[in-house]
């Protein structure tokens, strides 16, 4: 675990930095509020596209070469930023980035997953989760902050924190050969049965997983959005700083917060109450960013917080029933799937709500949100299939 929150940290420093920062970067280069929304769509599409391969990579080529790539084409892409402030230099740039995104979440999730017998998933995860939310509670707020005060050039140099985390990878890939060799001496006599799945059977699994799935993508459409907006939402840098803390801070507690509860006592007493306060959250941070010259501070800090409670919340329990329903060696094929609900709903988010906000202007564009994260709240009731096993 020590490898894993190491690499984790610092790959997802890296991503975090830039998250905010890059569409920032754009808007220098004269791109409007659509233009600047398509660089992290255009990321987390690459990253979404990504991620179906890299279970069949992990088979292949193993744990260390995959990590080791995914890190580098994550780290190395920011230092490029410097050349170019024009939107295809950029837009290209996201597209390599997000195939090391991707190759990172997809392994990063499937991996503590393996680490960690079932009934402590819940803990595994929230700990993991701290290694993603930590970096981002630092480095969201503070790049908007450096790119205005110090220069954009800090905070690309920051972005490259995801090399860092390349020497943890040989490490990890050797505690889960280990492990790997451990199960294979024990499963002549503790190895669950296998069955071979009917058509109906893969279909409940389908199911199973696709509930999680659309569950993450309602808040993380909302969470993409508000991060990659909130310097433009707001009339006050302090504001959007404290803001954009807020938002990864709580999203990092709640994450961290609901894993052990989720171990005592499951999932579905947490999930309805985190999609209603996303929607109550989007709805305040509406009416605060109103008047684009007067940002209602105490309503935006407010529903940053709220956002962010549901945003890490549900990235826990989501990832924890997708795990529930498969067997241990499909454990990529759930991280696969949750991880591409994560960045599909967060690239659309990036894109709708630019273009929304284009358009009309970002109050009834962050109202469509709370209204797209709504239209989830039903699945927060569903009954879970039975688990396969």
């Amino acid at each position: 675990m020590s490898a894993l929150l190491v690499l984790t940290a610092a790959g997802f420093g890296g991503f975090a930095a830039l998250l905010p920062v890059a569409p920032l970067w754009a808007v220098q280069g004269g791109a409007n509020e659509a233009g600047a929304g398509l660089v992290n769509g255009v990321l987390l599409l690459a990253t979404v596209m990504t991620q179906p391969f890299v279970p069949r990579l992990l088979n292949r080529l193993g744990t260390g070469r995959v990590l080791a790539t995914g890190l580098a084409l994550l780290g190395v892409p920011p230092l490029l930023l410097l050349f170019s402030d024009h939107l295809s230099w950029i837009l290209a740039l996201s597209i390599v980035r997000g195939v090391g995104f991707g190759i990172l979440t997809v392994t990063g999730s499937a991996v503590v997953a393996n680490l960690v017998p079932r009934a402590q998933h819940g803990a595994a995860i929230g700990a993991y989760g701290a290694a993603i939310a930590v970096p981002q509670v630092i480095l969201v707020p503070l790049g908007p902050l450096l790119s205005n005060s110090v220069g954009f050039w800090v905070v690309f140099v920051l972005a490259t924190l995801p090399l860092l985390g390349i020497s943890s990878a040989p490490r990890l890939a050797r505690v889960l050969r280990k492990q790997e060799a451990e199960r294979a001496l024990r499963a002549p006599t503790d190895a669950i049965p296998t069955v071979t799945a009917g058509g109906s059977e893969r279909r409940m699994l389908v199911v199973s997983l696709l509930r999680p799935m659309l569950l993450l993508s309602g808040v993380t459409l909302a969470g993409g959005a508000l991060i990659t907006f909130a310097p433009q939402m707001s009339s006050s840098p302090a504001a959007t700083a404290g803001a954009l803390t807020l938002l990864t801070l709580s999203a990092a507690i709640s994450r961290w917060g609901l894993g052990g509860l989720a171990d005592r006592h499951g999932t579905t007493l947490f999930l309805w109450p985190l999609v209603a306060i996303s929607v109550l959250g989007l709805i305040v941070i509406a009416v605060a960013v109103e008047n684009p010259a007067a940002t209602s501070i105490l309503l935006f800090l407010g529903g940053m917080t709220l956002v962010g409670i549901a945003y890490g919340g549900l990235q826990n329990l989501t990832l924890l029933l997708s795990l529930a329903a498969v067997q241990r060696k499909q454990y990529g094929t759930a991280s696969a799937v949750w991880n591409i609900g994560f960045d599909l709903g967060t690239a659309v988010g990036s894109v709708l709500i630019g273009t929304l906000a284009a358009g009309l202007s970002f109050p009834p564009a962050l109202l469509i949100a709370a209204a797209i994260s709504l239209l989830t709240l039903p699945l927060a009731f569903s009954r879970k299939p039975r688990a396969a096993r």
